[in-house]
């Protein structure tokens, strides 16, 4: 149970280790994830409690099988539990106008829902 690093958010770099046993593509919203059983993944904030279960519409599944996509990836569901609603570490914003005494410090902290996947199962 670790948390991805920046290669599961859309930036770094993707490891072949990321991609061993069983994976998946899942969409919330419109961004996607890549998800295997037990990973811990923060998306944007969801209505739901710390506790409760959630869907995820796969896109992509890789197993031994091999990949299916499409279609074929309409039968699976990747059902997730989540285990934190929080807020991201603080992200400061700093406006200047050069020669214009103009300074505007503001700060904001992005809301995340944290799961757990627990499973990717065929429907």
């Amino acid at each position: 149970m670790q948390a991805h690093d920046g290669a599961a958010f859309g930036f770094g770099e993707l490891r072949q280790e990321d991609f061993v046993g069983m994976y998946a593509i899942i969409e919330n919203g419109s961004k996607q994830y890549t998800a295997k059983v037990g990973d811990v993944i923060k998306f944007e904030k969801l209505d739901k409690q710390v506790g409760e279960k959630v869907e995820f519409k796969v896109l992509l599944v890789s197993d031994e099988a091999g990949i299916k996509a499409g279609k074929d990836a309409e039968g699976f569901k990747a059902i997730g539990e989540v285990t934190a609603q929080d807020k991201s570490k603080k992200v400061i914003v700093y406006k200047y106008k050069a020669k214009k005494n103009e300074r505007r410090k503001h700060g904001h902290r992005q809301p995340f829902t944290a799961v757990r996947i627990d499973e990717i199962a065929a429907l």
